[in-house]
């Protein structure tokens, strides 16, 4: 091969990779993260129709219309996890989604409803919720705001799941 012709392989080559996503994710990583996301069973309150026993999964990790009723606090509904930016992670940094799923966080600074299970995500490896982060950017996006949340004094507009103490009616 010539100098010019491996140059000029070269500059294919670069330019190639220049026409690939910024933030193209590590194939590996991504199988790992549906894996993950797969046995933290995150498809129960992030996919509509799960909970009526019908999941829509063309709209997968799209937002549940089925809310939980916590006493004292409110209703509150599995929001979309697909990045799109208007209803889902879309617009939330990489950093941000690791906070959610690992402290809880929102954000704005707000808490999460205590429904979700962060404390049981808290002691993920780095490499496992990085790959959670990036399985849930390569799905596709779905544009579905879920309702709410709801205060304890509001009516919900959806299904709601109640979580009612030992004891109550």
């Amino acid at each position: 091969m010539t100098k010019y012709a491996l140059l000029a392989a070269v500059g294919a080559l670069t330019a190639a990779a220049s026409l690939l996503p910024a933030n193209a994710a590590d194939p590996a990583a991504v199988a790992r993260g549906k894996y993950l996301v797969a046995i933290a069973v995150c498809n129960d309150c992030h996919t509509p129709g799960y909970f009526l026993g019908k999941p829509d999964m063309a709209r997968y990790l799209g937002g549940s219309e089925v809310g939980f009723e916590i006493p004292g606090l409110g209703v509150f509904h599995g929001p979309n996890l697909t990045p799109d930016k208007a209803t889902g992670l879309g617009a939330w940094t990489d950093a941000q989604i690791v906070a959610a799923i690992q402290k809880g966080e929102r954000p704005d600074g707000r808490m999460l409803a205590p429904i979700m299970p962060w404390h049981a995500f808290a002691t993920l490896t780095r490499q496992d919720v990085d790959a959670i982060v990036a399985y849930l950017r390569s799905l596709p996006p779905v544009a579905n705001k879920v309702p709410g949340p709801f205060g304890p004094t509001e009516t919900p507009t959806s299904f709601v799941m109640k979580i009612v103490p030992p004891g109550a009616k």
